[in-house]
């Protein structure tokens, strides 16, 4: 269902040579915090598109998307190249599944994404529905190198409304750099250095995990916590671990 949207991009940011966001006004439907669109432009012929997650908050306008260019694929270095003014087309229907309504109950929600997957976690932090739900937040975005960390300002906004409730851990693996975690984030949760640096305990009695990004780090972080008893969250079966891969 749904049809294809022609919008106009009003705005592109350029993080590095490699992460891009564009944004875009579309009368999009109503959506929650952590879904997706796809987005496409019309390549010899046909339309080619992809799933992009939504960075903006329901309420919030324009529409964001943040990427990273892949230099061998058929969409993202055009959508890079385009500036404002530009046409892009944009499905009408926002799905997916990863959002705050779909989690049981829990006192402490951590939050864990690689690279671009950062975006859904923004969009679900700028509503209200994380902070009435849990009494600490902690956001752990693992990347490549320091330049990788994107979207300073709005954590930046988000650690001064919360305060001491939102824990905001950034990751560098690949090179040394002040006021980060080195190691990736199963390590890092294997060791205990990551519930150090936060002064919590991730348990299956108050935690709830919400996993976006690459499939090894999902798959690794699941490996690490399952002895500790907590397991996937699915609709007939309530768990403590809500997954979104990203490739």
């Amino acid at each position: 269902m749904g049809e294809w949207i022609e919008v106009t991009v009003a705005e592109k940011i350029r993080w590095n040579d490699g992460l891009y966001s564009l944004r875009f006004d579309a009368p999009l439907p109503a959506f929650k915090a952590g879904q997706f669109v796809r987005v496409g432009l019309d390549i010899d012929g046909e339309r080619v598109a992809r799933p992009y997650s939504l960075v903006n908050a329901p309420d919030e306008t324009p529409h964001e998307i943040y990427f990273n260019l892949v230099p061998e694929g058929p969409l993202s270095p055009r959508l890079a190249r385009l500036e404002p003014g530009d046409a892009l087309f944009v499905h009408s229907s926002v799905t997916g599944t990863m959002t705050m309504e779909r989690t049981p109950a829990h006192r402490h929600l951590w939050l864990f994404a690689t690279g671009t997957a950062l975006g859904p976690f923004l969009s679900m932090l700028k509503t209200d529905t994380p902070w009435e739900r849990a009494e600490r937040v902690v956001l752990c975005h693992s990347v490549r190198r320091a330049t990788d960390l994107a979207y300073g300002e709005t954590i930046r906004r988000l650690q001064a409304r919360h305060g001491d409730r939102f824990d905001f851990v950034p990751v560098v693996t690949r090179e040394a750099q002040p006021g980060t975690l080195s190691e990736r984030i199963p390590a890092a949760l294997d060791s205990g250095e990551l519930e150090r640096h936060v002064g919590l305990d991730l348990r299956a009695e108050d935690a709830h995990v919400m996993l976006c990004g690459n499939s090894g780090m999902i798959e690794a972080v699941q490996q690490v916590l399952e002895p500790r008893g907590l397991r996937r969250h699915r609709r007939r079966e309530p768990g403590h671990i809500t997954v979104e891969k990203y490739h």
